[in-house]
């Protein structure tokens, strides 16, 4: 066992508890505080700033939001989880600190292996080709020229984007959201993760792509990768996921079996 992994136990108590599966993410107390400066009067300018800064006094233009509080949970190697959770609630800024983007207030998050977080709102290279992108996403993620140019007709055909025509040779401008998204979510599934985790991939495409994309989610995990899941789609997550966390108004309010916790939440929303 290594140093880190002693660490780990140390500070969270978590061991090896399912036979001879190891925790890949353990979100210890988790807090994370965005600091939001509002509009201002703009009375003082310059000088009350500089004397504030002096005095360490905080502006009055800056507002704490406490997007996550104190959550605390032990991912597994094999495990597909979603979160799930009113808009708000914490999600995307739970997979953002996941993947070392938002360093936590208080709390650590410690990770076996390297997270990739799949976005499908994140922006793609507008100018350039899809092709290109193709290359560029491959090698962003640490593919091998060779490895990309082995896996590029099966990440293109995966996508669907040449369904319709000869799209993957035109620039990223002329797609649609949604063309971009499966694109993105091809690029990122053609190459195996310690942890993945998508931000309501499967929302995007016809049916057909979103069972590709369940049938993709499902490979990963038997390649003993750790799957997280963000959808506001409760089908996509009983389809993909075997466990849930449930976030609301930035607290975990209940880890379990998936139809369990829709079950709860479904009762919840409906109130």
């Amino acid at each position: 066992m290594t140093e880190t992994e002693t660490e780990i136990q140390r500070s969270t108590g978590a061991d090896t508890v399912r036979g001879d599966t190891r925790p890949t993410v353990i979100a210890d107390d988790v807090h994370i505080v965005y600091r939001v400066h509002t509009a201002g009067s703009g009375k003082g300018g310059a000088p009350a700033a500089l004397r504030r800064i002096i005095s360490r006094k905080p502006s009055p233009n800056v507002r704490t939001v406490h997007a996550i509080k104190g959550v605390s949970f032990t991912a597994y190697r094999g495990e597909a989880i979603g979160l799930i959770g009113s808009n708000g609630s914490g999600k995307s800024t739970m997979l953002r600190t996941i993947a070392g983007l938002i360093p936590p207030e208080r709390g650590k998050v410690y990770s076996d292996g390297q997270p990739s977080l799949l976005g499908v709102n994140a922006a793609l290279m507008n100018d350039l080709t899809g092709e290109r992108n193709v290359v560029l996403g491959g090698l962003a993620m640490g593919m091998t020229p060779e490895e990309i140019r082995e896996r590029y007709d099966g990440i293109v055909e995966f996508s669907g984007i040449n369904d319709k025509g000869d799209f993957i040779s035109l620039p990223m401008r002329t797609y649609s959201s949604g063309m971009a998204a499966r694109l993105r979510f091809s690029i990122a599934a053609a190459k195996k993760h310690d942890v993945m985790m998508i931000d309501e991939a499967l929302a995007t495409g016809d049916r057909r792509f979103q069972k590709r994309s369940e049938e993709r989610i499902r490979e990963l995990r038997k390649d003993a990768g750790t799957v997280f899941l963000v959808s506001h789609n409760n089908k996509s997550i009983r389809d993909t996921c075997d466990r849930v966390l449930w976030l609301e108004s930035g607290e975990l309010r209940m880890d379990g079996p998936t139809d369990d916790v829709i079950k709860e939440y479904e009762a919840f929303t409906k109130k």
